[in-house]
């Protein structure tokens, strides 16, 4: 399966298995997002019907968890919700593949921008990422940071407003 996003030549591979569940696992998170991929992907002669059916189980599934992540959001394979409750993605931010999104995060618009994810991205719970900024490859965001600034690759950033504390190597 190819990512939903546009990916620049050289990026990370999206490991489909984070998304992955069984039929009839109770997994709100993998649910809510296959509605999103499944909508996303519709082809063929029966494409409305499919993208209809698509909106109806994201509804459900929105329900359920809690989670405000639009059904045409710009997401890269691989991303994993642990525990989706209070999620809000704004419809115009792109998250690249293999992210780590905890609860309560927002990832959202101003009047200026939205957020762009790198590949393998962390994001603590409660953490708020909000404007025009650009998260690194690799970087971490502390638990109830509140980022406006762009993050480095690698960079590990934490607190209110959002600094550097670390980095990976």
């Amino acid at each position: 399966m190819d990512s939903m996003i546009d990916l620049p030549s050289g990026a990370a591979v999206p490991d489909w298995s984070r998304e992955a569940k069984r039929r009839m696992q109770w997994y709100p998170s993998r649910s809510l997002l296959a509605a999103i991929r499944s909508y996303q992907t519709a082809r063929g002669p029966f494409a409305g019907l499919k993208r209809r059916l698509a909106m109806e189980r994201h509804r459900f599934w929105s329900i359920v968890t809690g989670a405000d992540i639009p059904i045409d959001a710009r997401i890269g394979g691989g991303l994993l919700l642990p525990h989706p409750n209070g999620i809000v993605i704004s419809p115009a931010a792109t998250i690249g593949v293999n992210c780590l999104l905890f609860q309560q995060v927002t990832i959202g618009a101003t009047e200026a921008g939205t957020p762009t994810l790198g590949d393998h991205i962390d994001v603590g719970a409660g953490a708020k990422i909000v404007g025009p900024v650009t998260i690194g490859d690799r970087a971490r965001i502390g638990a109830n940071a509140v980022v406006t600034r762009d993050v480095p690759a690698g960079a590990t950033v934490g607190g209110i407003p959002a600094r550097i504390i670390g980095a990976r190597d």
